[in-house]
Parts: C-alpha cells; structure tokens; sequence
C-alpha cells in the first residue's frame, strides 16, 4: 500500500468509488458477449421493472441527467432495443418500452451481471455480502440526508 493510498484507505467516498470502479470493469468486461455496457444494461433493466416509466422518470430515477439520459437512449434506441411510445393516458408524454430483441438482451445479460456481482461478492461470504448490500440499500435510500457534524 502506497502512502498516497493509505491516506485515502479510511475515506468513504475513495473506497466506494474504488470498488465500484473494480466491479464495473468485471461487468463490463462480461457484458462485451451481448454488446451491451454495464451503464446500458442499468437502463434497459429499470425500462423493464417499470413499463410505463419516462424519459424523465428514468433520469430521476438512476441519478443521470436528462440530457445524458437522452443520449443513452438514442443508443438504445439505433440499437432496436428501447422504443419511445405515447403515453396512452397523456398523450403528451412519452413512455419507454423494451422491444423484443432488447428483453432478451437484458434477460442474458442480466444473468452475466449478477454472476459478477456474486463473484464480486464471494470475498465477503454470503452473510456478509448479503449485510453489506442491506447496507448500501439504507444509505441510498429515499429520506432525509445525514445530520452534520
């Protein structure tokens, strides 16, 4: 361990970024069969969790702004895997919708992400991982944010 590293070994932010960036090479290197990119797959997973789910509610919802988001999904879109529709109930919004060909992408590479995850995990033990998951889900959770000191 440098000296540089062992500044940063005690800092939050440092060691999720760290591990996330640990995580998301592995993922995305298991992704490259069904040429889909982990940020890819997040999208085309929350589209199919939520049929009626928009542009906006999508960018909300993962944390990405909406013009990133708008981008993305022109991606997705050239690809034939997400499709804009109208709204049936407002005619003025438009919902998001996985085509066939991108369902059967997330379904197999959804499999490809969570043996990652689980190999990722695997360090920790099951009770572990499991404890440190139900960690990360309280502190992302909807709510009101830390006290500071």
């Amino acid at each position: 361990m440098t000296g540089e590293t062992a500044a940063l070994d005690d800092r939050l932010g440092y060691l999720l970024k760290a591990a996330y960036g640990r995580f998301a090479e592995l993922a995305d290197a298991a992704l490259v069969p069904f040429g889909v990119t982990a940020r890819q797959l997040a999208l085309l997973s929350a589209i199919a969790r939520d049929r009626a789910l928009s542009q906006i509610a999508l960018s909300e919802r993962l944390g990405v702004d909406r013009t990133t988001i708008v981008a993305m999904l022109d991606v997705l879109e050239e690809q034939h895997w997400v499709e804009r529709r109208r709204d049936p109930q407002d005619r003025r919004r438009n919902v998001l919708a996985l085509t066939d060909e991108g369902a059967a992408r997330v379904v197999h590479a959804e499999t490809a992400r969570a043996a990652v995850q689980t190999a990722y995990l695997a360090v920790l033990g099951e009770g572990e991982a499991g404890r440190f998951l139900a960690s990360l889900r309280t502190l992302t959770a909807p709510g009101p944010a830390a006290q500071t000191p």
